[in-house]
Formats: structure tokens, C-alpha cells, sequence
């Protein structure tokens, strides 16, 4: 069995690379979508500094068929839209693994994970290579024995979370910012951030309950 986390540009001309590119900072989560023929209702999270033009730029968004307002607190707004943009649908049906929720979406890229076998992992990698969007592998994790024997951080969180350490980033106060650690190891923020976060989630939840982090 392969976990394996992704990040991959977004097509051309979707509302969500559109808007996300507009409000680089913000972060967009699609919690959960539903494809019904040329439209899609979707359950999505923004996390920003500017709520209010965020939400209107979704709304306003020739794509946008219907926009609702859930709920806004503390930076974050959560709402149910219907568009008519369908293209992250057919890129997820295309592949033999679908990305798994939630995907989340930075400055028109997008991450998600994925879990399967070598055959799919291998199938998806090659219809990456064939779509001609970029895309970067953040972890993978094979594990033939069992879901219970996974190593409980991969190998690119490993680094991140070292090069952090290293740099003093833990310390109290803090001797570095993100972004120097994203320097440091050549990548952008928003990576650095999205690899640090999933590592520490998993070393928390081991110490908590007892369990391997999980994907």
C-alpha cells in the first residue's frame, strides 16, 4: 500500500486558480464536491485576512451559479457554492486514485493525498506526467506490511521538520520564520508550511492516543 501527498498546479482558467491567485495568502479548502452533469455543489473553507473580498470574488465569479454563506469567524468563512467550473472533477475521475478530502489550495496550486497500490500510485504518476501541469511529490510512504506497521513521519516531512529544528524555528521565542526554513530548503512557504503542519499533526497524535499519525 502507497500514501503518497501531492501538489499540483491547477488547470488554466479554473475560478479556484483564478481566485486563489488573487488572494495569495488566503487558504482554500474544499471540504467535500459533488459533480451533478455540468455542475458541481461544493462545500469549501477559506482561511484569510480579508473574508469579505474573498467571499465576494467566489460570489461574483462568472463560474459561480449560487453562493451561501454558512458561517465567518476569526478569518475563516465557510460556504456551499454551486459552480459550473468542472475541470478538477474530470482530472480526478481521469487518474486511477482520486484525491482524497480535503484538498486544499494555495496561489492556484492545489495538495492532496492519495492511498493505493503501486499499480494506481504508478498509473496517477504517469497521467501526471502526461497532463503537462506541474507537480511536485511531497511525501510517499510504501508499506507492505500492514496498515499497522507505517512509519509514523515520511521521509519529507522528516527533513522539514529537521531543517526547522535546526534552524530553531521551535525555540521560544521563535530564532527563524517560515519562510527562512522554506529557504533553506529551496522551496516555497505555503510548502513548507503545508509538510511542517502534517508532520507535526502525526507526532502529536502518536504521542496522544498512541496511533501512527494516520495519512
Amino acid at each position: 500500500m502507497i500514501r503518497a501527498e501531492f501538489r499540483i498546479e491547477l488547470p488554466a482558467g479554473t475560478w479556484v486558480s483564478e481566485v486563489s491567485q488573487s488572494f495569495p495568502d488566503a487558504t482554500f479548502r474544499l471540504l467535500t464536491g459533488l459533480r451533478a452533469d455540468d455542475t458541481a455543489v461544493e462545500l469549501g473553507e477559506v482561511g484569510t485576512d480579508s473574508p469579505a473580498a474573498v467571499s465576494a470574488a467566489i460570489r461574483d465569479h462568472p463560474a459561480t451559479v449560487s453562493y451561501e454563506e454558512l458561517d465567518a469567524a476569526d478569518g475563516t468563512v465557510l460556504a456551499r457554492y454551486k459552480t459550473t467550473d468542472t475541470a478538477l472533477y474530470e482530472f480526478a475521475q481521469a487518474p486511477s486514485l482520486a484525491p482524497e478530502y480535503p484538498v486544499v489550495v494555495r496561489n492556484g496550486w492545489f495538495e492532496f493525498d492519495v492511498t493505493g497500490t503501486r499499480e494506481e500510485f504508478d498509473q496517477l504518476r504517469a497521467g501526471l506526467d502526461g497532463s503537462g501541469l506541474r507537480f511536485e511529490l511531497l511525501s510517499l510512504v510504501e508499506d507492505d506490511r500492514g496498515d499497522d506497521a507505517g512509519t509514523l513521519v515520511t521521509d519529507r516531512q522528516r527533513e522539514v521538520l529537521d531543517a526547522a529544528l535546526r534552524a530553531g524555528y521551535f525555540e521560544v521565542p521563535r530564532e527563524c520564520t517560515l519562510a527562512d526554513v522554506a529557504a533553506s530548503l529551496d522551496v516555497d512557504t505555503s510548502t513548507a508550511s503545508g509538510v511542517l503542519r502534517r508532520g507535526q499533526a502525526r507526532i502529536v497524535k502518536s504521542f496522544l492516543t498512541g496511533a501512527d499519525g494516520g495519512t
